[in-house]
């Protein structure tokens, strides 16, 4: 699918329900790797990123299987129980596989390498090594990025204080730290999502939160189990922005995980202008699920503060397009978007602006001015999944048809999206 074709839409309506979180994914295997026994995770991503991890697992001589319905059994060896890999491990266009398995990785007793695609290989690794190596592990890089090659050692434990907030930092130094010798801490300076406590929690470690400091206590040792992964909210965010952008729009998302930590978008829409139910049906594992159903009545403006940035960093280009057809969007504070998969920020307003949609560009964020008006064109997604399906969304706002170029990315993360749009659309 070299473009994919988007023509106007109305509304959209309809139920829903996405593939498995992909952060909680990624999360559940590598703890499963790290447990005793055998681990059955239903639910679990069938992305590419998700599956960049089983691979590597895999490399490292984990037993990592996938049924017919696409649920993963997982045979762990324990906290030292990897194998040294024959050949490097390849994360692709991942970069949590690479931020988390490296904290895994450091204190492992062997040297292994992790390698990516040309995009993960331009993006930043120096956050995730300047407190590794502060551990005791030794970590080759070209100027801070990958490939890393990682020599592990007897790690020593560490209190951290990251500068920005980063889930992922913070999950790399936790799974170091669950290997170390003695009590790891990080302490955050604002709140990330907490996926990682969480599943560490449901295979059996005790893990101490105080605020947005978390710590865990090396050598304890994890039990396998079998674990139900909700759909995951960042690719419900398209659809519950697509209902919110056009007004007479009702969207009803199923399953959908509901971690507090991840439903800041919910607060968005309203603030916009949109009716958002959320329905907690039940929880798994400690991480709550349910129903959501947004009904797009008026568009509005919303700025996103950058105190708000860390628990929307993931929805950003969702939110971007929410003033496709009217009203205003601002964010500010997100210069992290510029070295995600994409540089988001510019390719988010070349896409909306060839889209005939107003936008403006700042160092750290941007303005969108919905001005009703979108005459539809070709946007190019720069091989990044989310951007691919901001810009699907943004164009149902035009009245012509549009094209979206490298949409074939969004199988990194929703390999059925373009199928479903449809659906939503007809």
């Amino acid at each position: 699918m070299p473009a994919a074709t988007i023509e106007p839409a109305r509304r959209v309506h309809g139920r829903v329900r996405v593939p498995g979180d992909k952060s909680i994914s990624h999360r559940y295997a590598l703890v499963a790797a790290l447990a005793e026994g055998r681990s059955h995770l239903r639910g679990y991503s069938g992305g590419a990123d998700c599956q960049s991890t089983l691979a590597c697992l895999r490399v490292l001589g984990i037993a990592a299987t996938s049924d017919a319905e696409g649920a993963v059994d997982i045979l762990g060896r324990g906290l030292r129980g990897f194998h040294a890999p024959p050949v490097p491990c390849d994360a692709g266009n991942s970069g949590t596989t690479m931020r988390l398995l490296a904290g895994v990785l450091s204190a492992q007793p062997f040297v292994s390498t992790l390698v990516g695609d040309a995009s993960l290989s331009r993006r930043p690794m120096t956050r995730i090594m300047e407190p590794l190596t502060r551990m005791g592990a030794v970590i080759e890089a070209t100027d801070g990025h990958a490939p890393l090659t990682i020599h592990g050692a007897a790690l020593a434990p560490i209190a951290y204080a990251p500068p920005v907030p980063s889930a992922q930092v913070k999950s790399a130094v936790l799974f170091a730290g669950l290997q170390a010798h003695g009590t790891t801490s990080v302490a955050e300076p604002a709140a990330t999502r907490d996926h990682t406590e969480r599943a560490l929690e449901a295979f059996g470690a005790v893990v101490n939160r105080n605020g947005t400091t978390v710590s865990v206590e090396g050598g304890q040792r994890l039990a396998g189990g079998s674990f139900v992964i909700p759909g995951d909210i960042s690719s419900a965010a398209f659809w519950m922005v697509a209902a919110a952008a056009l007004p007479g729009s009702r969207i009803e998302i199923e399953d959908v995980g509901l971690n507090p930590t991840r439903t800041a978008l919910v607060g968005v829409l309203r603030r916009f202008g949109a009716r958002v139910a959320v329905d907690v049906l039940g929880a798994d594992a400690g991480e709550p699920y349910g129903t959501i159903t947004v009904e797009g009545e008026r568009t509005g403006s919303v700025t996103i503060s950058p105190d708000e940035v860390p628990a929307l960093i993931d929805e950003l280009p969702a939110i971007a397009v929410l003033a496709a057809q009217g009203g205003e969007v601002t964010v500010r504070g997100a210069a992290e978007l510029r070295v995600k998969e994409s540089d988001r920020i510019a390719a988010m307003v070349a896409g909306l602006r060839s889209l005939g949609i107003p936008a403006d560009e700042w160092p750290d964020g941007f303005t969108v001015h919905g001005d009703g008006a979108p005459r539809g064109g070709v946007a190019d997604a720069h091989d990044d999944h989310r951007i691919a399906m901001a810009m699907a969304i943004a164009a149902l706002s035009a009245s012509g048809p549009s094209q979206i170029t490298g949409s074939e990315s969004v199988a990194i993360s929703y390999p059925g999206f373009f199928r479903t749009l449809e659906r939503l659309v007809a």
